[in-house]
């Protein structure tokens, strides 16, 4: 699978029917997690180029950013098709208090409430709208904040589980996280790491699947 293209489309908020929540035909995959999990540096990785703004400061992203991606591959390398990968505020923390947290929790919901919606008339007829990635931090699993995240997405939309920065744990502290976060969600995680690259086809195949039928 080769990316054509990959832009920032908008960055939307709650309130309002202008609130650049996008609710066109084009399948939305939404990336969310604890704040400083590392969703922006997956996403410019999965793209292939720095778009998403990383930080070391907590609860930097504010708004669901969308990223259009147009790729080329699938059945017999020739198909052409696009999704949006959506970049999600964390939870967890949020500069602010207890207001912001709120109102990150808002843009959340309205971007959930924007993937369950029907099919416009005339658009094409697909049984998945899109999906969620959950990621969750492997050196840290069963979190109450992961796990009160999971309740609340997966009641509302298909949710899958990325399991960030294996790269910092050793072989046997890897297979023990993988096996909690197994028991605890109840799907093998998918692995991953922004900085060697692993896991980053796993996810595609994930999207493509999804999107075009062909994992």
């Amino acid at each position: 699978m080769k990316i054509l293209s990959a832009d920032l489309v908008t960055s939307a908020y709650t309130g309002g029917a202008r609130d650049g929540i996008i609710r066109d035909e084009l399948p939305q995959f939404g990336f969310i997690g604890r704040s400083n999990v590392g969703k922006s540096s997956l996403l410019n990785a999965l793209m292939g180029r720095t778009l998403a703004r990383t930080s070391a400061a907590a609860g930097k992203t504010r708004h669901a950013n969308y990223y259009r991606v147009t790729a080329e591959g699938g059945k017999g390398g020739l198909a052409t098709w696009g999704v949006y990968l959506v970049d999600l505020p964390g939870y967890g923390y949020a500069r602010g208090g207890h207001d912001s947290r709120q109102e990150l929790s808002g843009v959340v919901d309205a971007y959930l409430s924007a993937l369950e919606r029907p099919p416009a008339p005339n658009a094409p007829q697909r049984e998945d709208r899109g999906a969620m990635f959950l990621m969750v931090d492997s050196r840290h699993p069963g979190l109450a904040a992961d796990l009160e995240a999971w309740q609340h997405l997966s009641s509302r939309a298909r949710v899958h589980v990325v399991a960030s920065k294996v790269d910092k744990l050793s072989r046997s502290e890897r297979a023990k996280s993988v096996r909690e976060l197994t028991r605890i969600f109840n799907q093998a995680p998918i692995v991953v790491s922004s900085t060697s690259g692993e896991g980053l086809d796993d996810i595609w195949r994930v999207i493509a699947s999804a999107t075009i039928g062909d994992a």
